[in-house]
């Protein structure tokens, strides 16, 4: 639980003005949205999945999401997508999605050997390791 408060203290603090905001693959992690929602009540947080799984809040805005097929307009806008432990074969499928908004990109993985993305840089916040991507710029 302190790693996820930690991952949505570091977005709040890192996009502080964004409006959009979403999760890839929530699953039944719902808590970094949950405390993001608390951190940044002016911003949209999306979740999504592949299927809606059970324990979502009611408060939270899921959208079901095929992210190897994603609906881009589900991703437009947002300043940062995320995804918390993320298989690795669904990885370059997240980067893809937020390379083609023009949104960065967080990703939590569950072992440092699951990363097998390139580009991003390895940020140690509060003791919590993820690797963020800069792409915002780079549309």
């Amino acid at each position: 639980m302190r790693e996820f408060k930690a991952i949505a203290r570091y977005i709040a603090e890192n996009y502080p003005s964004a409006a959009k905001i979403v999760e890839v693959g929530i699953g039944h992690v719902p808590e970094v949205a949950a405390e993001l929602q608390q951190l940044m009540p002016r911003c949209t947080v999306l979740v999504t999945d592949i299927q809606k799984p059970t324990g979502i809040p009611k408060t939270m805005t899921f959208i079901r999401d095929d992210i190897t097929k994603p609906n881009l307009r589900v991703y437009q806008g947002a300043a940062l997508i995320y995804a918390i432990r993320p298989s690795p074969e669904l990885q370059p499928y997240i980067l893809e999605a937020a390379r083609k908004v023009g949104a960065d990109l967080l990703i939590k993985p569950l072992a440092a050997e699951s990363m097998p993305l390139a580009g991003g840089e390895l940020v140690n916040f509060e003791g919590v390791a993820f690797h963020v991507f800069k792409l915002k710029s780079a549309k």
